[in-house]
């Protein structure tokens, strides 16, 4: 390194360009530094002992003064695993979850560093082949860097001194330099910008002041860009942070917690998971042994950790939350269950049925979902009503009724008019009577209704449209009449024999508007988050429903809202995922509208957790192989409700088209009321009739 530097400086002639500086290297006892030092110092002043009052009992420190990096010429083959871990070759152990952090004080990052970086390389390989050190081959150490930039420190204190003249030193003579304290001030003086970085002396002791340490980790995806002998770069060592002799240390990486040291690689590692107890996610086994540690649970969670075991290597610890609790923030901004524990690194991972959320991903992060889901209501189902003896009008609605009814009317009277205006409605009662003056219309306004209900019975009439404005009037009722008739058929046989489920509330906006029925959702949870952070009007009022009654509303766990639902009037707010699953094993339960919102359930780590991603990979590898699916159907699949669509066509009773017959009746004893009236009406005309004619025949007999 001494040789190297004093060849670039002759070779630049960016600093002394009026000098050329030659070398003179003295063989001394291994480590016999002092020996050294002495055949230096003697040259600098006659009391060169004075120089050596170094204050600092930080031997890391004293190794970086001026005066040892220029006078300490020792050659051996060890290096300093602190300031040469860079330097070692460590690629066997990048991925076998080795922990190592370390300190770099070569400045590797400057473009001119890492071209006096490449020289030296290519001149190291090219140099007869050294003992084995350890290293790579042709990185340069600390030491040497150093070294360098003590020759070149020496020559910038040399161009400041124009007046100090000197033809040759030699390091075995006696006798003082005259210039020696001279030039040892204006090496204090010099600054310098070297492979190690900026050099400040302190003029006081003659250390080296102001100086940067990096802080790099050993990492399988780290992108820092180190030399090696084949011109490429080793993507080894990652900076993390800076430590500086002024303001100490600066974490630079985002991940600026405990995590910081920790390699990539889950393999051989064991995790601690926090988790909750959440049927079917995690369950306590059912087992007649006492069980330990991760074999007393089971679940889904479960599964889907075991499975991320398999693939990334790692162990696990399962852990329940100590709360009990998801994790909200309160009004003070702190945070409880999982998340806290996520927080505090109590915990590595958090595999639950735990939501994906804005506020939650701003304190921790969360891999991709393991699965997607929405809230939704739970509620009891209805209790279903049989059809009753009316049954048969409710395929239609009454409104639909009242309009089929006005429109048999209207064609009845628009049928009339036409009839009455056409004169092919008109015909001649007597035929054998051609000249006679005396025609005859059939659609009279009873005869025109009489033909209307005929074809909307389709039974038709015995009169028949004869001009072309009457038949179309009669086509039109009658295409009419056919789609009413076959929509009526299509619905009838389901509202006579399906019994009729009427719930009070089909959907969140049912639940708003009303306040009978109390509804709520598990406190601190991501449901009861979505509500009181919504700015939907809808859910807004939802919300101050539920806050105005914490006590009652809202409910420590889902098992206490399931059981409360089951027991009272009580609708629960919950992910439609654990409903399905409740609804699979309880029949009396169900879910109630579509999903108010979409999400899902991730793993959570700690904030700039190297496990994320990891994890995230490993989810959709599964998902790609259908494992999530299998796992789902494993745990969710019950024991199933009866389908209601799936019974057997059973005979209709009474109950079902008893009203037919009551129409039957009313219909037949109108009738028999008409035929009493017609009768009364005929036989009072008559005797009208027969008073009028007596009176006629006595007229005429007394006249």
């Amino acid at each position: 390194a001494f040789k190297f530097a004093v060849t670039n400086i002759n070779r630049n002639r960016t600093l002394m360009p009026n000098t050329t500086l030659t070398y003179d290297i003295q063989r001394i006892n291994l480590f016999d530094s002092f020996e050294a030092s002495r055949r230096g110092l003697i040259l600098t002043c006659t009391h060169w002992q004075t120089l050596l009052s170094i204050t600092c009992t930080d031997q890391f420190m004293h190794s970086l003064g001026i005066e040892p990096m220029i006078l300490a010429l020792l050659l051996h083959i060890l290096y300093d695993t602190l300031q040469d871990l860079f330097a070692l070759d460590l690629e066997p152990y990048r991925y076998s979850g080795v922990n190592m952090t370390g300190f770099r004080l070569l400045n590797i990052e400057n473009t001119h560093v890492a071209s006096v970086v490449e020289k030296w390389s290519m001149e190291r390989l090219q140099a007869p082949p050294k003992p084995e050190t350890g290293l790579l081959d042709g990185m340069m150490t600390s030491e040497a860097a150093l070294m360098y930039d003590a020759v070149y420190m020496v020559a910038a204190a040399s161009q400041r001194a124009s007046q100090v003249t000197v033809s040759s030193l030699q390091c075995h003579r006696h006798k003082p330099w005259r210039f020696g304290s001279r030039f040892i001030s204006m090496l204090k003086e010099a600054q310098l910008n070297g492979l190690t970085g900026q050099i400040i002396i302190n003029k006081t002791d003659g250390l080296r002041k102001d100086f940067d340490l990096d802080i790099i980790s050993l990492k399988e995806d780290g992108m820092e860009k180190q030399f090696m002998e084949s011109g490429r770069f080793n993507k080894v060592w990652k900076k993390i942070g800076v430590w500086n002799s002024n303001t100490g240390l600066n974490l630079t990486d985002s991940n600026k917690d405990k995590n910081t040291n920790v390699t990539d690689s889950m393999a051989n590692r064991t995790l601690i998971v926090t988790t909750i107890l959440e049927n079917p996610y995690v369950m306590y086994k059912k087992s007649d042994k006492p069980l330990y540690g991760n074999d007393r649970f089971e679940g889904y969670c479960l599964d889907l950790l075991k499975e991320l075991s398999n693939i990334l290597g790692f162990s696990y610890e399962v852990k329940l939350v100590s709360d009990g609790k998801y994790g909200a923030q309160n009004d003070k901004g702190e945070w409880n269950g999982m998340v806290r524990e996520l927080i505090d690194h109590v915990a590595d991972l958090a595999v639950a049925p735990l939501t994906i959320t804005y506020v939650r991903e701003k304190v921790i992060d969360f891999s991709k979902p393991f699965m997607t889901l929405g809230i939704s209501i739970l509620y009891h189902k209805p209790n279903g009503t049989n059809p009753g003896v009316f049954s048969f009008l409710n395929p239609l609605s009454p409104d639909i009724w009242m309009y089929v009814l006005l429109a048999c009317l209207g064609v009845s009277c628009v049928l009339f008019v036409i009839a009455r205006f056409t004169p092919y409605e008109w015909y001649n009662p007597h035929p054998c009577n051609p000249d006679s003056d005396v025609v005859e219309n059939n659609f009279t306004l009873i005869n025109s209704v009489w033909f209307g209900v005929g074809a909307l019975m389709q039974q038709g009439s015995e009169l028949m449209p004869k001009a072309l404005s009457t038949r179309i009037v009669g086509g039109i009722w009658w295409f009419f009449t056919l789609i009413i008739i076959s929509s009526y058929t299509a619905n009838l046989a389901a509202f006579l024999t399906v019994e009729r489920m009427d719930s009070p509330i089909d959907s969140a906006d049912d639940l708003a508007k009303q306040t009978k029925i109390e509804y709520g959702a598990v406190r601190d949870g991501s449901t009861m988050t979505f509500f009181k952070k919504s700015k939907i009007s809808t859910y807004e009022k939802m919300w101050a429903f539920m806050s105005s009654r914490k006590n009652t509303a809202l409910v420590k766990n889902n098992r206490e809202g399931i059981q409360r639902v089951m027991t009272t009037d009580y609708a629960l707010l919950m992910e439609s995922t654990s409903i399905e699953y409740i609804s699979q094993r309880n029949c009396n339960l169900t879910q109630i509208g579509g999903l108010i919102d979409s999400k899902g359930y991730g793993v959570g780590t700690p904030i700039g957790s190297p496990y994320r991603d990891k994890v995230t990979i490993a989810i959709l590898q599964l998902q790609e192989e259908g494992k999530l699916h299998m796992m789902k159907e494993k745990w969710w699949r019950g024991n199933g409700c009866p389908e209601e669509d799936s019974k057997e066509a059973s005979a209709l009773g009474v109950e079902n088209i008893g009203g037919i017959f009551i129409v039957l009746a009313a219909g037949l004893v109108l009738s028999v009321f008409v035929a009493i009236g017609e009768f009364i009406y005929k036989s009072r005309r008559n005797l009208d009739i027969e008073e009028v004619s007596v009176g006629q025949c006595e007229w005429h007999n007394k006249y």
